[in-house]
């Protein structure tokens, strides 16, 4: 704005509106992050402040409805003898007021602690899988949180390793593509 010329409320509050909506791509964007990292780091409890009382998650391993069910599917879906990295890539959000739909991409490696060898830094990945996300998000007094989650694979290099409570054969995934 050249010094002198008023800033017309139109033109200020169009300003703010999209000042706003960059406020809340960011937050929504944080928030996909936040889950890989919870995941990632073993920090299931904290994913309770991520989603909404009545949240819904389907993956490849299950699904469930509540807070509580979306922590505990999180928590045995990544046990503690496996190493995760999630990689979260191309976030789209699609902004509606106080809710948005949100797509990502998802690349997760995945490690049997087992395999670590003495000199080597970290063991190797057993398996890797490429994911879609899609989540629903909705504005609530605390800020953004998550609604409905659902991952689909779209492909998968390797074998998942097994879990002790695990009904899967030798490391098979379904790829379920049906939305």
């Amino acid at each position: 704005m050249e010094e002198g010329i008023p800033m017309s409320s139109t033109t200020s509050t169009a300003r703010t509106e999209h000042h706003a909506e960059i406020h809340d791509r960011m937050v929504i964007t944080d928030l996909v992050y936040r889950l890989g990292v919870c995941l990632d780091e073993g920090r299931f409890d904290d994913l309770h402040d991520l989603a909404i009382e009545g949240a819904a998650v389907r993956t490849p391993d299950g699904e469930s409805v509540g807070r509580d069910a979306f922590v505990a599917q999180a928590r045995r879906n990544h046990p503690a003898d496996q190493a995760f990295h999630h990689v979260t890539t191309n976030v789209l959000i699609d902004l509606d007021g106080d809710q948005a739909k949100v797509r990502a991409n998802l690349l997760v490696h995945i490690t049997d602690l087992a395999d670590a060898a003495d000199d080597a830094p970290a063991p190797p990945p057993r398996c890797s899988i490429g994911e879609v996300y899609h989540f629903d998000v909705v504005r609530t007094t605390d800020g953004w949180r998550f609604a409905h989650v659902e991952a689909t694979p779209m492909w998968l290099r390797g074998t998942l390793p097994l879990r002790a409570d695990d009904s899967r054969r030798s490391g098979e995934v379904v790829l379920d593509r049906t939305p």
